[in-house]
């Protein structure tokens, strides 16, 4: 009955409680609070969860660098975050973001163009390669 409990306040409830996985991570899905297009997918762990709450700006787990990050802080293309949103299982995490710099991506497009979403290409009829959007 606990374990029944414990899943309807997670699913249902008020309190915070993400589920991270085996290695203390949960993806984040970072979202343009005007437009609606995805920017990008980072991870964070407990640590960087509270960082963005506490700063207001995107912070992930660098799982290259083992370290925290924040989004901008040395390319000047900060993510201001106005909301953070948790899914029913409380395993995923979306933050809606005002983008205070050029754009989202560490690419530059062929002018040399910081990429305003890490998503600028897609997958090309029949599965074959990619094309730029």
């Amino acid at each position: 009955m606990a374990d029944e409990n414990d899943k309807r306040e997670s699913e249902e409830g008020l309190t915070l409680r993400v589920k991270y996985d085996e290695k203390s991570l949960a993806p984040a899905v970072v979202q343009d609070v005007k437009s609606g297009e995805i920017l990008m997918l980072a991870y964070v762990n407990e640590e960087a969860l509270r960082e963005t709450l506490r700063s207001g700006f995107a912070t992930f787990w660098s799982r290259s660098r083992k370290k925290l990050w924040t989004k901008g802080k040395t390319s000047g293309d900060l993510l201001k975050v106005r909301e953070v949103l948790v899914d029913c299982d409380q395993d995923a995490l979306i933050y809606r973001v005002e983008k205070l710099g050029k754009g989202a991506c560490h690419t530059k497009d062929s002018q040399g163009n910081t990429r305003n979403s890490c998503f600028y290409r897609r997958i090309g009829e029949n599965g074959q390669g990619l094309e730029f959007i």
